[in-house]
Order: structure tokens, then sequence, then C-alpha cells
């Protein structure tokens, strides 16, 4: 049995230290950043996440007083980055952005990961997206009603290209294959970008892709655009129908973007992220960059760490059940 004073003493010993912890959490907070700030994405240059990426840590730079550099490190549907990410040190330096695919879904897709949701501390949400389907410019078929027909009379030959298994774009293909009830072979890529680039190409016959990245395709008629899983049309397509006026309402494609931090960031470090992330995306410069590319920056009540940690807390969820049949043993 410890006696008495030698309790109090381990007591005192104990609170002293962690006063001593957070004052030196607090003074190291006042004064980050102090260098730049390595902003990790999982996939190739060019694509949805990385043209996101790089719109919103311009900003974030300024408001900070730092540089963020962007790292592309892309493979296994994001997860690569992502192990990278939880493995740097928790000081505010490196943070990554996410989506449901290497968020939430590449849990299933990937089960003996060695990183976890609760490896990461969520920063905020910056953007919401919007999932399109789009056919390479000779694709016989004109319309969604007359691509499904031709998908069922060639099970298994229509190709599809995405950023890689467990990506947001990955989940676009899974949800509109399921949606019609055709049979099509999804390809994986290291990103949205090459996926695109063979669709243009005509070495795949379409690609399932975001707005921010294959919009300036569509409209440049490099590919066709078929449907849009969104309710309502976007600005920059606005002959492009949505999933009910296609005659697919079950084809829903509305994603997130949001910014993670490794487990263990002082709260401290990821306010000052938060608050420059919400002064990014309201910047004219943000702004104007999203309505080009048929993204939608957050409400103003959807920037919050608690907003996000419940995304991903859905998200894993739902691809739970969605993807069970691909999940990797």
């Amino acid at each position: 049995m410890i006696p008495f004073v030698v309790k109090r003493a381990l007591a005192a010993i104990a609170a002293l230290a962690f006063t001593t912890f957070s004052l030196a959490t607090a003074a190291f907070a006042q004064d980050y950043p102090k260098r730049p700030i390595t902003m990790i994405v999982p996939f190739a240059a060019g694509g949805t996440s990385d043209v996101i990426a790089r719109t919103v840590a311009e900003q974030m730079g300024i408001a900070l007083g730092q540089t963020i550099v962007i790292e592309n490190v892309a493979g296994a549907g994001g997860s690569t980055a992502l192990a990278r990410a939880s493995r740097a040190e928790p000081d505010g330096y490196t943070i990554a952005i996410g989506n449901a695919g290497t968020n939430a879904a590449t849990y299933t897709i990937y089960p003996k990961l060695p990183f976890t949701p609760e490896s990461f501390v969520p920063i905020a949400m910056v953007a919401k997206t919007f999932g399109i389907i789009a056919l390479r410019k000779d694709f016989p078929a004109k319309d969604l009603k007359e691509f499904i027909a031709y998908a069922k009379a060639n099970p298994g030959k229509i190709n599809l290209g995405h950023a890689g298994v467990g990506s947001s774009n990955y989940l676009i293909c899974k949800s509109f294959v399921t949606a019609a009830g055709i049979d099509a072979t999804l390809v994986g890529y290291r990103g949205a970008a090459p996926a695109l680039t063979d669709a243009v190409g005509s070495q795949i016959d379409g690609v399932c892709d975001a707005a921010a990245s294959v919009s300036q395709s569509i409209n440049e008629k490099l590919v066709r655009g078929l449907v849009v899983g969104s309710t309502v049309r976007l600005a920059t397509l606005p002959e492009l129908p949505t999933s009910a006026e296609a005659g697919l309402p079950d084809f829903e494609a509305q994603g997130w973007n949001g910014l993670f931090a490794p487990k263990g960031t002082p709260p401290a470090v990821i306010a000052k992220l938060n608050a420059a992330a919400r002064t990014a995306v309201g910047t004219d410069a943000v702004k104007k960059r999203f309505a080009d590319l048929s993204t939608v920056a957050p409400d103003d009540n959807e920037h919050t760490p608690e907003l996000l940690q419940q995304l991903v807390t859905r998200d894993v969820e739902k691809y739970r059940k969605m993807l069970a049949d691909d999940a990797k043993q």
C-alpha cells in the first residue's frame, strides 16, 4: 500500500508534468508554422484530389504565412499515401488530403492496412465533389439508355477506368454499375489523370471521375459526358443530364475531400490548420477555381473537424456493406 504522502507527491509530479507539457504544446502551437508544410496527395498529379489540394494549399499557405508543398504519393487506391502520412511526426508539418475512398472504403478493400481510422485526426472538409461517367468520344452509344443496352448485350467487354481500387473514382464506378445492373470491367490506374488520358486516346471505353478533373475534357470534346450522379445539373456542364433525368435515379455520386493529420497532432495546431482551411475556401480565388471545376466549398457549418469525423464514420460503415465482395484477404 502506497503511503498518503507518497501518493500526494506522485500526484504533484504528474500535475507538474502535465502543466509543463501543456505549456510546451501551447508555445509550440503559438510559433507554428516555422517552416513549409507538406500536404500528401494520395494520387498522381492532375486528378481531382490533386487539383483540389493545390487550389486549397496555395491559399492556406498564405493564411499561415508558410508554403504548403504538395507531395503526390500514388498507389493502392491511396493507401500507400495514407500509410506514409500515418507514420509522419505529429507536429503539423505533414498533413494529407483524403476522401471517402482513401479514408473510409479502403478499410474494407484492404483489411490488413498498417493504419486505422484512429490513426488520423480530422482537420476540415474542404470540398464537395460530383461524380461523372464519361466515354471515349467514338463510343457507339449516344446516351445512357443506349449505353446500358450496349453493356447488357456485351457483358464484361466495356472497360471503365478509375484512380485505383479504394479511390473515390472507384466508388463512382461501383455505384454506377450496381445501379445500372451491368457487367463492366473496372480498370485501376495510379490516379485519375492517367485513366482520363487513356479514355481520350480510346485505349479504354470510359472513366468514372469527378467533375473537377473531367469537366474540361468534356467541354473540349476530348471525351463525351454520359451522366452526372447529382440531383442538379452542373453549371460547367449544363447539357449533361443528372442520373434521375437520364433514367437512373439510384446512381448517386456526391463526395467530399478533407484534410487529415497524424494521430497525436496537438489540438492547437489542428485549430490553426482548420482556421487556415476555412479562410482558404472562403477566398475568391478558391471559389472561382472551384466553380470552374464544378466543385462546391463546404457550408459555414461544415468546416469543423467533428463534421469530417462524422463523414468518415458514416462512410466506413456504408462501404463496408457495399464493398464486402472486394475485400482482399
